[in-house]
């Protein structure tokens, strides 16, 4: 079964180990079967691709996978790696908060 992340597509990361430590990116794709994201400008790989009739070929760079335990969601705040919690507001909504500042993480 597929572990459940509090770590959501679109939302913006931090990695916190690894060869990109300190990059910050957005999530384009959560990976749950394998535990890995994809996330925008982090992993950077090299691709050789054949030419196809929508495509050039050669080359190309593109995002490769990162564990999520090496990442950490980015507080609204301040930008730095912070953990995830939850509250349920006034009018009943359950939200993520980030822990360091308490701020609600965009939903």
């Amino acid at each position: 079964m597929a572990a459940k992340f509090k770590i959501r597509k679109g939302d913006r990361v931090v990695v916190i180990s690894g060869r990109d430590k300190g990059r910050a990116g957005e999530v384009l794709k959560v990976l749950r079967e394998q535990n890995r994201l994809i996330v925008q400008g982090v992993n950077m790989v090299k691709r050789h691709t054949k030419q196809s009739p929508g495509q050039t070929g050669g080359i190309v760079d593109k995002e490769g996978s990162i564990h999520v335990s090496n990442v950490a969601i980015a507080d609204p705040k301040g930008g730095t790696a912070t953990r995830v919690g939850y509250k349920f507001l006034d009018d009943g909504r359950k939200v993520r908060i980030a822990r360091r500042s308490g701020e609600v993480i965009d939903q």
